[in-house]
């Protein structure tokens, strides 16, 4: 994986997760940003997501035991570059 972490990446994401627009409310102000997540009963499985994160230098947070979300601007961006849109 530390050869191609973008790729391992796309097959996790395009399986178990999404990319999706995120609506928020701040003081009456609507926002709209795009944000990635990716849920994974696999303890194994969400580590080798973590790592190849780390590898690439994307920001994520654990959102939930399970569930791992990517949401500040560049680090979309460069999932963007490397996972692309399902197929």
């Amino acid at each position: 994986m530390t050869a191609h972490p973008g790729d391992f990446l796309r097959g996790l994401f395009h399986s178990d997760g999404c990319r999706f627009a995120n609506r928020v409310t701040v003081r009456g102000k609507a926002y709209v940003y795009p944000r990635y997540m990716f849920v994974n009963e696999s303890a194994d499985i969400m580590a080798l997501c973590q790592w190849g994160l780390d590898l690439l230098g994307v920001a994520w947070r654990m959102n939930r035991r399970n569930s791992l979300s990517v949401a500040r601007r560049d680090a979309v961006a460069t999932l963007d570059r490397h996972v692309g849109p399902k197929s």
